[in-house]
């Protein structure tokens, strides 16, 4: 879970907001062309586990339940309650 101590938070939140910047849709390109944020996104994410150490079994299977939980962590508090929304604003897929 990324539920870290404040202090822990401190200390990377001015870094990732930085890399953020420069990776996602929320700074203008340098060179006025629009680049690719879900590759750079894929880049930056694959170059830190990379640079962690992935040289046993043990990093690798626990480098991809990291992932794996990141990625239910995000479906759980984003993109649940934005379908939750959607599914009340236009119906109901599933008939009960």
């Amino acid at each position: 879970m990324p539920y870290i101590v404040p202090k822990q938070r401190a200390m990377l939140d001015p870094l990732i907001e930085q890399l953020s910047c420069m990776v996602g849709d929320l700074c203008e390109p340098e060179n006025g062309t629009v680049q690719d944020p879900d590759g750079m996104l894929n880049y930056v994410f694959t170059k830190m586990l990379i640079d962690m150490g992935l040289s046993r079994y043990i990093k690798l299977e626990r480098a991809v339940g990291i992932l794996e939980c990141c990625k239910l962590e995000l479906y759980r508090k984003a993109a649940a309650p934005y379908e939750d929304k959607k599914a009340l604003d236009n119906g109901e897929v599933y008939q009960s």
